[in-house]
């Protein structure tokens, strides 16, 4: 084998090695995992090519305003995706309830996954709407 031919296979080599270490850091490393708590908005099976389950997730909280002196009511939109079936048809019974996601965080989002980066992998609880009528 002579030095070009040695060298343009190390350059391959070394390229494709580059190649998997990106795609495996970029769309299969999870980069964090948590917990998320809030009212199910929206959850949904969409898709051209690939069918996949999104949802929403509201979450109300309050921002403190130093300037006035006041706090106001803002709200955090959690957009998600879930992989799992089972977990998709628990979370199509829960729209409008107050439930806890456990997800995991990817860095980007594969077609067939989900749209967004973030991974429901599980319902941790639900609870009722805040509709009067389950009130007691």
């Amino acid at each position: 084998m002579t030095t070009g031919k040695r060298i343009v296979t190390w350059a391959v080599t070394v390229l494709v090695l580059a190649l998997a270490i990106f795609i495996y850091v970029r769309f299969f490393f999870v980069f964090g995992d948590g917990v998320k708590a809030g009212e199910l908005n929206q959850f949904t099976y969409k898709g051209y090519v690939w069918k996949t389950y999104e949802g929403r997730l509201i979450q109300s909280g309050f921002k403190g305003n130093s300037k006035v002196g006041g706090a106001s009511i803002e709200s955090f939109i959690f957009d998600f995706s879930v992989a799992d079936e089972e977990v998709a048809n628990e979370l199509m019974r829960c729209s409008g309830k107050t439930v806890e996601l456990h997800y995991k965080e990817y860095l980007g989002a594969l077609p067939w996954r989900g749209v967004q980066k973030h991974i429901v992998d599980e319902v941790i609880t639900t609870s009722p709407s805040a509709d009067p009528a389950f009130i007691e």
